[in-house]
């Protein structure tokens, strides 16, 4: 690792940022991995995908959230080898060794996500964490080459760390953990883009109240109440945030225009011949290398839905002038008392014109605000260790009871989205309206019912 600290920068380089005031690069590997062309292209990467719809002001790309999880990690560091730092081998505390492992995942820790990145994975079955550690450890990225420059191994423990493998937990936690970089740059960061609140929480508090601990990364006690803040500000983000129904429908509308691209690409002689968007053509074939991967991002996938406005298939075109004008579907919340009643719905739709294949869809959308430690889960989080006075560890549910009213308990909703034509009058076609007045007996205040029960 000494070739890391080798290769210090004379003067360091600052990137102005909103959410950190200033993100302080000193070292000439990390400079390098940031102006590598796999890096730069994160720029063209939103952030929140869809979530622009709803949100104008959340522009923001993955670029600026990498180098803000990596100041936040640098941050970690200087203040675990200020007042942890390692005495003797195994006591636990800091050993400053680990700072360029720890400050080079940070940085590349989202390096493989895709333009519109969810959606697009769900199409094509890729997956942005397998293709961050490709991009990490494939001897022909410019990023491995940069790596190796500090060591022939150093990619694979950078990688080893993203996937959760790393020998030291400490480094392992502060990029992924319940309370980690990641998540604490992202609530800030789309709180600020998003103008909402409801992602601010006192980050210098958390940050000096962390300390390194043997199994990873624990809390003083002292700062409970900033830890607390956190965990409510991260349920707050998603409930009314990243699970805002109309960026649900917008991403329905963007998965199911993707769908129908691929249809009609297999589908040639059934629609059109000439159907050849070659920067896709891989993925449709589900034979893509890394290199057809780089070249994506949202302004390619956003010029291809505006060439398949004028397609001649009614279905792809009407998908994607609903994607780019920003006509999203409705939604309603259903349970499992009323979910029986989606086939009589779906039906209806498709009898009123509308192929229900392409403009009905179900999403839930769920989170744990904060789960217990359960060894036996196959994902199992690391919990959250309060250290007491006395230097005995306490799990932040046992002594919060804000956190224990909400620990192990889902929020969010599920949802059945069809096109908002369907809750309104169509006067200029009569023979349809006893079929959208039928669909509208279903609902009720944002929720699906069964009329006969209301009766």
């Amino acid at each position: 690792m000494n070739y890391f600290y080798d290769e210090k920068l004379h003067r360091e380089k600052v990137f102005r940022d909103p959410i950190h005031g200033q993100i302080i690069v000193d070292n000439q590997i990390i400079m390098d991995l940031i102006n590598t062309p796999e890096f730069q292209r994160l720029r063209r990467i939103k952030q929140l995908g869809t979530s622009s719809f709803t949100f104008h002001g959340a522009e923001h790309s993955r670029f600026g959230h990498c180098l803000g999880v990596y100041e936040i990690t640098r941050q970690m560091c200087n203040y675990f080898q200020r007042n942890y730092p390692c005495q003797h081998p195994d006591d636990g505390l800091w050993d400053d060794h680990e700072r360029p492992v720890a400050l080079c995942a940070a940085l590349l820790h989202d390096l493989g996500h895709g333009p519109y990145s969810h959606t697009f994975e769900h199409i094509f079955h890729t997956n942005h964490e397998q293709i961050t550690r490709q991009l990490i450890t494939d001897s022909s990225t410019n990023i491995n080459k940069i790596l190796r420059r500090v060591s022939p191994d150093f990619p694979h423990q950078v990688a080893s760390v993203i996937d959760h493998t790393y020998e030291n937990p400490q480094v392992v936690q502060m990029i992924s953990s319940q309370v980690d970089a990641d998540r604490m740059d992202y609530l800030q960061r789309d709180a600020y883009y998003t103008g909402t609140n409801y992602g601010k929480f006192d980050l210098d508090r958390v940050l000096h109240v962390m300390r390194p601990v043997k199994s990873g990364i624990a809390f003083e006690i002292s700062g409970m109440h900033a830890v607390e803040d956190y965990i409510i500000s991260r349920l707050q983000m998603y409930l009314q945030v990243y699970f805002h129904p109309v960026s649900r429908s917008m991403e329905v509308i963007l998965d199911h225009l993707l769908m129908r691209a691929k249809y009609i690409y297999q589908h040639p002689n059934d629609f059109e011949p000439d159907f050849t968007p070659h920067m896709l053509m891989p993925f449709f074939n589900g034979k893509f290398t890394l290199d057809d991967y780089l070249a994506l991002d949202d302004g390619v996938l956003t010029t291809y839905f505006i060439h398949w406005t004028h397609s001649r298939d009614e279905i792809l075109s009407d998908l994607a002038s609903r994607f780019l004008n920003r006509r999203p579907f409705k939604s309603v919340i259903y349970d499992k008392n009323t979910q029986k009643l989606l086939p009589t719905l779906r039906k209806l739709i498709q009898t009123a014109g509308f192929n229900s294949q392409y403009y009905t869809a179900v999403n839930d959308s769920f989170k744990l605000p904060y789960d217990t430690y359960h060894p036996q889960d196959s994902n199992a989080q690391t919990q959250i260790e309060l250290l007491q006075p006395n230097g005995d560890f306490i799990e932040l549910s046992q002594v919060s009871t804000l956190v224990a009213s909400v620990s192990g308990r889902e929020a969010g909703d599920q949802r059945f989205f069809f096109p908002k034509e369907m809750l309104e009058m169509r006067n200029n076609i009569e023979i349809f309206e006893p079929i959208y007045e039928e669909f509208q007996s279903y609902i009720k205040n944002n929720h699906i019912i069964n009329p006969k029960e209301q009766k």
